[in-house]
């Protein structure tokens, strides 16, 4: 077995549980639909026109900063591998969902045969938003995720290549990983995944799902 990610992922890990942090409550009780606290700042898109499937903008740094969930948002964390990418990636996740008291669970494949079954599990779950990190769930995401329109994910560092509407990336200048038939872009960078940027790029992804900007990628060009 890997080392632990976190104290969280190896409970996930080793118990076959799921974690949560947040208000812990029953997901199978309905709840409100989620909304965006705030608005996005100018710059973040052209608010002239709607981005085209699968098109990728660039907002202006900080324009997603004043975007909050509203109240027991229920995400959950998909996650694989110990890569420190992967890593400071999980703790970027995790940390904004205990600033926002986001109702974060997770997930973590630990094996390659789990990673198709690790996706069903948290559809399962029924959360508002499945957020992944680890680039060994890109091509199972592009599996799974064109059957179930009706739940969003969110690909932090990487992206499908093909993305359906449900589908939100966030890449940048050093991440951009698209599959294993494309492999790593050429200027693939594991320092580029630093905690400030990994941090930005939750934030922003979420900010462009709960404003229903979905199906595209966002590239952080300045940070």
């Amino acid at each position: 077995m890997r080392p632990p990610l976190r104290a969280a992922a190896t409970l996930a890990a080793v118990a076959a549980l799921v974690t949560g942090c947040g208000s812990g409550g029953d997901w199978s009780q309905p709840h409100a639909k989620p909304i965006a606290i705030g608005t996005l700042g100018p710059g973040f898109v052209d608010p002239s026109s709607t981005p085209s499937p699968e098109a990728t903008i660039t907002p202006r740094p900080g324009s997603w900063t004043d975007v909050h969930p509203s109240k027991d948002y229920r995400v959950v964390l998909l996650t694989t591998g110990d890569d420190p990418p992967t890593r400071t990636l999980v703790a970027a996740i995790e940390d904004w969902a205990e600033e926002e008291h986001v109702d974060l669970r997770t997930v973590v494949a630990d094996h390659p045969y789990d990673l198709v079954p690790s996706i069903t599990r948290a559809l399962d779950m029924g959360p508002d938003l499945i957020v992944s990190a680890g680039d060994d769930l890109v091509d199972p995401l592009a599996l799974v995720t064109a059957s179930h329109l009706a739940q969003r994910f969110l690909v932090v560092g990487a992206e499908l290549a093909e993305p359906t509407h449900n589908v939100t990336a966030v890449d940048w200048s050093g991440a951009s990983f698209r599959g294993e038939g494309l492999g790593m872009a050429s200027a693939y960078d594991p320092a580029s995944f630093t905690p400030a940027r990994c941090a930005a790029a939750v934030r922003a992804g979420v900010a462009a799902v709960l404003n229903n900007l979905t199906g595209i990628v966002i590239w952080l060009d300045e940070l």
